[in-house]
């Protein structure tokens, strides 16, 4: 790392060359390396902005854009980075070709670093089958790689729609939504690779149980019914269920059996104990869902930071990591749940990122329905914000700082390890990619039809 920083005085044959420099310093942002953005000084012109030369280098303007989304606070240089590259692509973008064209037009739609890994691996091979310098043995082996995982992913589908199905909620609690299918798609977007199957089957159950629990406190129960629910959950025994109404017995008995599979995983390997963090982390969530159902009840419109306090923990995705952490192996501690439980700052930040989108995406269609003021609504009752679209604009940034946040814990040096850090980005990605145009769960539309299909349904074609 230390030869890298140092070309950033001029030294090594490609020190001028903006698509390695950029290149190399997104690839050693990825690995927790914290490279300095000094290294982009050399591409500014005497009044401190980007130099003009640079609009007509696509590739480097392309490279430092996707380079930009890794940035940390207090890097202003890659702030006015991603204004400059945004810029430059937008105008250049209508009179390029394909390849370079696809690239660039994907990339302003999806940033590659908050994307969902499969849906980028998807996007790159036909990308790369485009390109005519391409080398066949290795398009060959990318799309034999992928179509054997997307074959693995399609069979696990099939078992969890079976699942599904068998639980009959459609019928049983019609108010629920019924997106198992996506929320298989939010798992692959953790962990797609295949040694972690039995994790995916558990993790996307765990998901969907948490939608129909959310549709229950926020579009179904009363506030007496809710505390029942919310106080049984809290006990977990399976002897309070009488005291729930008929609909609460349906959901409650699932969620005691998928909690029962995971202890049962876990046994298998040695690690039955670890349940007790997963419980933990559901009912968590369920007190954040039960508070939320207080403050519709009482028709209160909180504070940006009060609505927050309960938000981050309501908005599911401290309890997702939680679980997912549990099937992450040794590198997982009892230090490791400490951690979690101690809301540090870029499990709040993924959970900030999870709640600000939903409530922007999802804001007019659950005031329609009725539910708890949103952040929308408490950040414009607080600041007396008249418009909607300033206070979009106001949750943006705090999206964008919290991406920040993420990045900045990658960086440090007694960081949690790797593989853990990265369920929580996994998990910071699929929300940017379902709520980035509007709240593709609750209301599935073209993109995210056509993302389940890229990634779980129609295989690439081969080539001779």
């Amino acid at each position: 790392m230390l030869a890298y920083d140092n070309k950033a005085d001029g030294s090594g044959d490609d020190d001028n060359d903006l698509y390695n420099v950029a290149l190399r310093f997104r690839l050693l942002r990825q690995q927790g390396l914290p490279v300095s953005c000094d290294v982009f000084n050399k591409f500014k012109d005497e009044k401190d902005n980007f130099k003009e030369s640079l609009s007509t280098n696509i590739p480097g303007i392309l490279a430092l854009y996707e380079a930009t989304h890794l940035r940390v606070h207090g890097e202003d240089i890659l702030d006015e980075a991603l204004a400059f590259t945004t810029t430059q692509l937008k105008s250049a973008a209508s009179h390029l070709s394909n390849p370079l064209a696809a690239k660039v037009n994907h990339a302003l739609k999806q940033p590659l670093h908050k994307g969902i890994p499969r849906l980028e691996a998807r996007h790159f091979i036909s990308v790369y089958q485009d390109d005519t310098s391409h080398k066949k043995a290795f398009l060959k082996l990318a799309i034999l790689d992928f179509n054997s995982v997307l074959s693995l992913h399609k069979q696990e589908l099939a078992k969890i729609t079976r699942w599904w199905k068998d639980l009959d909620f459609a019928t049983k609690l019609p108010f629920a939504r019924d997106r198992v299918v996506e929320c298989f798609l939010w798992i692959v977007a953790v962990y797609f690779e295949p040694r972690h199957s039995p994790e995916r089957k558990i993790l996307t159950k765990i998901i969907a149980m948490a939608s129909t629990i959310d549709d229950i406190y926020d579009a179904y129960g009363t506030l007496e019914e809710l505390e029942i629910f919310t106080e049984t959950i809290e006990r977990w025994e399976i002897s309070t269920i009488d005291q729930l109404p008929q609909y609460m017995q349906i959901c409650y008995g699932a969620l005691l059996d998928i909690f029962e599979e995971i202890e049962q995983e876990l046994a298998k390997q040695g690690r039955p104990y670890l349940v007790i963090y997963a419980k933990k982390a559901m009912k968590i969530l369920v007190r954040a869902y039960f508070n939320e159902a207080k403050s519709f009840n009482m028709k209160q419109i909180p504070t940006m930071e009060e609505y927050m306090e309960v938000a981050i923990p309501s908005s599911g995705y401290p309890m997702l990591i939680a679980v997912s952490f549990v099937f992450m192996g040794e590198i997982v501690t009892k230090e490791a749940f400490e951690w979690i439980f101690s809301n540090p700052k870029v499990i709040t930040a993924s959970a900030v990122i999870a709640r600000l989108m939903d409530d922007s995406g999802s804001h007019k269609f659950e005031q329609e329905r009725g539910h708890a003021a949103s952040a929308v609504e408490c950040y414009m009752n607080q600041y007396g914000v008249s418009e909607t679209q300033l206070a979009y604009e106001e949750l943006n940034r705090q999206v964008s700082n919290a991406w920040k946040d993420i990045n900045e814990e990658f960086t440090r040096t007694n960081a949690m390890p790797m593989p853990l850090l990265m369920c929580v980005l996994n998990l910071s990605r699929a929300i940017d990619v379902i709520y980035k145009n509007g709240d593709g769960y609750t209301r599935v539309g073209k993109e995210m039809s056509e993302n389940v299909a890229a990634a779980l349904i129609h295989p690439v074609p081969t080539i001779l």
